[in-house]
């Protein structure tokens, strides 16, 4: 879904609202074409310039050793990154020969608690709670995109409101919402917050908040490449973290949506949306929710076709990803890798658990199922 577009459409839409004239979607179709096609993440438009990631002796994977406290170690090694099976996606081709060297990994995502003593000790405030800049967010529109009122142009980010029945899962308005004081301290927007949630992943995060959460933290977020080896757990091109056992079959194995996606989830694995960090089983090398539960930033440029320009026999060794972003979908937009799957994918619409799935967004990015997780050498 174009989550980039979604902004602008809902933006425009409210304005269209104070044109009586003028039905919203003329409006929003006359500034933003909407285009389909089911795809279960995307963008949300470039707002803010970005902030500007210890050899060690060799350790076995999953290891902890003391100074990297929540983390484990990950030794290095070679792998076919990419697609594993028929769900995959054109850029998750082909599949290539990749070395990485060992890396420190948090077991889980970054918490709430964790996100808190990192804004109290350095006051940071996050894209999601800045006002948008007009003269940067128009950088990513097509040219002509015309400026949505200035009332509209609020601290907001993007909410999960699922609809009370079937939808065309074309039209991802259906059940996303761009809801104005929608942060990390307040995921469900004015009146909701973290309390009690400590341990759950913060959400609301950008990829310039992630990456300012890890250089704060010493850390760094990992590359797309890193990130999956660690996916995969030791295990040799299969589907999933745990093995190639479909999701909804035998017991939860992850944060997912089970049932129709997405007016109705049968919650069997007793969450609706998010759950605590570690709520499911780790992978071999100790980590939890690689799969589920919510997308993870990556350090990497996304480009479509990027695979192909570091396929060799050879291989790649510590591939850093792209050098320029570009999406053939959104050309103007600069976005990042995101990986892992969230709690809203389900095989009907998104099948983003899978370990070689690769999806993108724009670095200003913020919504409802999108965190993080760092990485150290």
């Amino acid at each position: 879904m174009k989550y980039r577009i979604v902004y602008i459409a809902l933006l425009l839409s409210a304005a269209a609202c104070k044109e009586k004239s003028k039905p919203a979607a003329a409006v929003v179709q006359a500034a933003v074409p909407l285009k389909k096609g089911v795809c279960c993440e995307s963008n949300i438009p470039s707002r803010f310039p970005s902030p500007a990631g210890n050899k060690m002796e060799p350790l076995a994977s999953g290891q902890v050793k003391q100074g990297h406290e929540g983390m484990v170690f990950v030794k290095g090694g070679s792998f076919a990154m990419g697609a594993d099976n028929k769900q995959a996606a054109a850029d998750e081709y082909p599949k290539h020969k990749v070395a990485v060297d060992g890396f420190w990994i948090d077991r889980t995502e970054v918490t709430n608690a964790g996100f808190e003593k990192f804004v109290k000790a350095t006051g940071y405030v996050t894209t999601a709670e800045r006002k948008p800049d007009w003269n940067e967010l128009k950088k990513q529109l097509p040219p002509g995109t015309q400026k949505p009122d200035e009332s509209l142009l609020v601290p907001a980010s993007l909410v999960f409101s699922a609809p009370d029945h079937a939808v065309d899962l074309n039209d991802y308005g259906q059940w996303w919402t761009w809801k104005t004081g929608a942060d990390w301290k307040h995921p469900h927007g004015p009146g909701s917050s973290i309390k009690g949630k400590e341990n759950y992943p913060v959400v609301h995060v950008s990829w310039y908040d992630a990456a300012a959460y890890c250089k704060w933290a010493g850390k760094r977020l990992p590359t797309e490449a890193e990130w999956e080896w660690a996916a995969r757990g030791g295990l040799k091109n299969n589907i999933y973290p745990w093995g190639n056992e479909p999701v909804d079959e035998g017991k939860p194995k992850a944060n997912t949506w089970q049932g129709h996606f997405p007016d109705k989830n049968l919650v069997k694995d007793k969450f609706y949306g998010l759950a605590p960090v570690s709520s499911f089983p780790a992978n071999g090398y100790g980590l939890f929710d690689m799969a589920g539960n919510v997308w993870e930033w990556c350090a990497d440029y996304y480009n479509n076709s990027y695979y192909a320009t570091v396929n060799n026999p050879a291989g790649i060794k510590n591939p850093q990803g792209a050098l320029k972003s570009f999406d053939p979908d959104e050309p103007y937009a600069v976005k990042r890798v995101i990986r892992g799957g969230s709690f809203l994918c389900n095989d009907s619409y998104c099948s983003g658990y899978r370990v070689s799935r690769r999806m993108k967004s724009t670095e200003d990015s913020g919504m409802e199922h999108l965190g993080f997780r760092c990485v150290a050498d």
